[in-house]
């Protein structure tokens, strides 16, 4: 499992067009993505559950995935979210649960 920490920086947040596109790239792979928000999560693999998290400019949030191509579909989604996001913090590994 892998995580990556994000900023939210652009002014509309993550809104319904890119968190489509979002949506559809994480549908790709087959491992468990997740977009963590403070105590709430969302299945990255569902636009309703996503655009649930409200994620506004200037939020912090944690993508995570599971799975056998985890390190491909965290490339692909962390380009995917280039525009409207800074990293913040380091990728980590997670392994059995703990990190």
């Amino acid at each position: 499992m892998g995580e990556i920490r994000f900023l939210l920086i652009d002014p509309s947040g993550l809104h319904a067009r890119p968190a489509a596109r979002f949506v559809q790239t994480a549908s790709r792979f087959r491992s468990a993505v997740t977009i963590v928000h403070g105590p709430r999560e969302a299945n990255a693999k569902s636009l309703l559950s996503l655009l649930g998290l409200a994620l506004r400019e200037g939020s912090e949030i944690a993508l995570r995935v599971d799975g056998e191509d985890a390190d491909a579909a965290l490339t692909a989604l962390t380009t995917e979210l280039a525009p409207f996001v800074r990293r913040i913090g380091t990728t980590r590994q997670i392994i059995g649960g703990v990190s």
